[in-house]
């Protein structure tokens, strides 16, 4: 049921990336890091459905995390890119060939050896308030660093350096979403006597921020890469620091634990570089996808026949 729910919640932001990219692709350059760039997506109908989207994914990830582990249900999002490839393929009809292929195939099979192999086992939860302090300090230096140097630079650097802020704002969001579960399922209503909740809701809409920021620096294929790929690695990061994960590292499960991270993040790298979805970072494709969400092939009515005039 775990892998079943993350699968979903990555289902749910591959459709969250393409709605939301199509929602702020136009807005005005100067709105990087100012709310009118919040304030333009939410007039935009395709955004807001991405939103939808959004939230649908924070549901499904949040129950896998009240089931299962941090650092299991993270790295499954890693799937977000093949699912996204799917989506532009199937939906969008583009065109889809042995890069996407072969990048979809070593993403699937580097992720279930990883699972296979680390075989994560529970630590502490809640964790005490010093391993806390560490991991929300270092989360937070780690954000203000990637928007500092997401001020300069080329539009695909600024771009990856906005989406790596995003992925550890949404992996820091992830371990308060475990414990708020946690709590939530013993008593609902003494919610708001725990930080979490708060920390929750300011680091999720800080990830949701830098990530509309992400994707409108530069193209796609930067933001994405780096959200997809940076989550997992800080999840399982935040996973044994703070919580006290343990994974298998003993005689070969060690090194094929690494080779299969590594296949997996080649293969979410080598798909995000590929045409199929890079092409998304503005210009034709971008209008040809909203040309393809609005509207679609109306049918063809056959004629009426008269009767009289068969006569």
């Amino acid at each position: 049921m775990v892998y079943v729910l993350a699968l979903a919640a990555a289902l749910a932001n591959a459709l969250t990336s393409v709605f939301q990219r199509l929602g702020v692709e136009n807005a005005p350059a100067g709105a990087t890091l100012r709310l009118s760039l919040i304030t333009y997506a939410l007039r935009r109908g395709v955004w807001l459905l991405g939103f939808a989207m959004m939230i649908l994914a924070f549901l499904f990830q949040a129950i896998a995390l009240h089931l299962g582990r941090l650092s299991q249900v993270q790295p499954i999002l890693t799937i977000e890119l093949v699912f996204l490839a799917a989506i532009l393929a199937i939906w969008f009809r583009f065109p889809i060939g042995p890069r996407e292929w072969l990048g979809a195939i070593c993403v699937t099979a580097g992720l279930s050896g990883f699972l296979f192999f680390s075989h994560p086992q529970y630590g502490m939860v809640p964790p005490p308030p010093w391993r806390w302090a560490v991991a929300g300090g270092v989360c937070t230096g780690v954000i203000a660093l990637g928007v500092v140097l997401a001020l300069r630079g080329p539009r695909w650097w600024r771009s990856a350096m906005f989406g790596t802020a995003a992925a550890v704002s949404f992996a820091f969001t992830a371990a308060c979403t475990k414990v708020v579960t946690d709590f939530a399922a013993a008593d609902w209503t003494l919610l708001y006597r725990h930080w979490q909740t708060y920390a929750l809701a300011c680091f999720g809409a800080l990830g949701v921020f830098l990530t509309q920021n992400a994707i409108h620096a530069g193209p796609l294929v930067a933001s994405q890469s780096s959200v997809v790929l940076v989550d997992p690695l800080a999840s399982i990061a935040i996973g044994i620091g703070l919580f006290g994960d343990d994974l298998s590292t003993g005689g070969a499960a060690g090194p094929l634990e690494a080779l299969s991270l590594l296949v997996a993040f080649a293969g979410a790298v080598w798909l995000a570089h590929s045409p199929l979805i890079s092409g998304l970072k503005g210009g034709q494709a971008t209008e040809l996808l909203g040309q393809r969400l609005r509207s679609a092939p109306a049918p063809v009515a056959e004629p009426v026949r008269n009767p009289l005039s068969e006569a």
